[in-house]
């Protein structure tokens, strides 16, 4: 006959029991925590996602969902809850790394750890070219950045006009907030501009008679003439020649700006005769603003342009895209009338 287990036996038994039972629950517990907190959950369907100034978290759940960005939107939205993310969206740029875990993912947004852009440019023939580019890389769209642009209020506080405002942006690479505000962007790239012009080179511009704001108005006329850098100084100096002549510039790019045809490679006679401010064959000095984005190298050919006595220049015969430089007019009309055979001969007729 079997022997019954004593009260005490049968007790311990069942607080081994209860305790595996209590293991087994905290354990799967402590496995929905994870999973729900630290276990993958983002996709690499995107590399980035995009929060627009003044969504809330239903938006941002909305695009979360519907591209994918996460696997399992239910604990994504559960952990934003219990995170109270739901009260702290913030715009911005976010880089996404596949298999990121919620508490990771909803840390980032929260605190609005974004990605910079990064903004690099060369030179843009029209601000409208630029305002294009510069939007498709932000948040804020091209046709804000043109109204600040073109508000003679906003530009006057950095010292500019609404035709020499463009002046304010130089070649280089920025990097921004996707969402930073139109006045924060141009009160960087006018804090690139101002360090740009340091004493030294106010000094510079001063000496020649000419702002730092003129300086690059005629910097974009020797970078339009000049396709190698290394023409830049010899350019530059001609047109200062025509400056303290009182010599009217007649640089067949002014006529192209006034124009706003860039697809014009023979300047003629009736461009010539459009009536605008920057026709410089028709008025005498600088043109109002520049007529495109000027590089740093026309910028800094311009402060230190090269002593000479040349007053006109004209493209050569054999299309290397180099100058035929002159000091007399005898001398240019003979370098024109062998350009202009040159064009009649390859049929360039606009």
């Amino acid at each position: 006959m079997a022997k019954k287990a004593s009260p005490g036996v049968i007790f311990r038994k069942f607080i081994i029991v209860l305790v595996v039972l209590v293991v087994i629950g905290l354990g799967g517990t402590l496995l929905f925590y994870y999973l729900r907190y630290f276990g993958p959950n983002v996709t690499g369907n995107k590399e980035y996602l995009y929060i627009h100034t003044g969504e809330n978290f239903d938006s941002v759940y909305k695009t979360i969902r519907d591209e994918g960005i996460v696997k399992d939107t239910t604990t994504f939205s559960w952990a934003a809850h219990n995170m109270k993310y739901v009260d702290r969206v913030k715009p911005g740029r976010y880089r996404l790394h596949e298999g990121m875990s919620n508490r990771k993912f909803i840390r980032m947004l929260a605190l609005g750890e974004q990605e910079p852009v990064e903004l690099s440019f060369h030179v843009f023939r029209t601000k409208e070219q630029f305002a294009a580019f510069a939007g498709s890389k932000l948040e804020t769209d091209s046709l804000t950045l043109l109204h600040y642009l073109d508000s003679a209020k906003f530009v006057q506080q950095y010292g500019f006009n609404t035709d020499d405002a463009f002046v304010m942006f130089m070649p280089d690479t920025y990097q921004f907030y996707w969402n930073v505000s139109p006045e924060k962007f141009f009160k960087r790239m006018y804090a690139h501009y101002e360090n740009f012009w340091t004493p030294e080179r106010k000094q510079q511009a001063a000496a020649i008679g000419l702002s730092p704001a003129q300086v690059s108005i005629l910097a974009s006329i020797v970078d339009a003439e000049a396709v190698y850098d290394d023409e830049m100084p010899t350019i530059a100096g001609l047109y200062m020649n025509r400056l303290h002549k009182g010599i009217k510039l007649e640089a067949d790019p002014t006529l192209i700006f006034a124009a706003h045809d860039f697809t014009i490679h023979r300047v003629l006679n009736k461009h010539k005769l459009i009536n605008s401010p920057y026709n410089t064959y028709m008025h005498t000095g600088l043109p109002p603003g520049p007529i495109m984005m000027p590089s740093v190298n026309a910028v800094k050919s311009v402060l230190n342009y090269q002593k000479n006595n040349y007053l006109y220049m004209v493209a050569k015969d054999d299309f290397s895209n180099r100058h035929n430089f002159a000091a007399t007019l005898a001398e240019h009309q003979k370098n024109a009338h062998k350009f202009q055979k040159a064009l009649d001969e390859h049929n360039i007729k606009k």
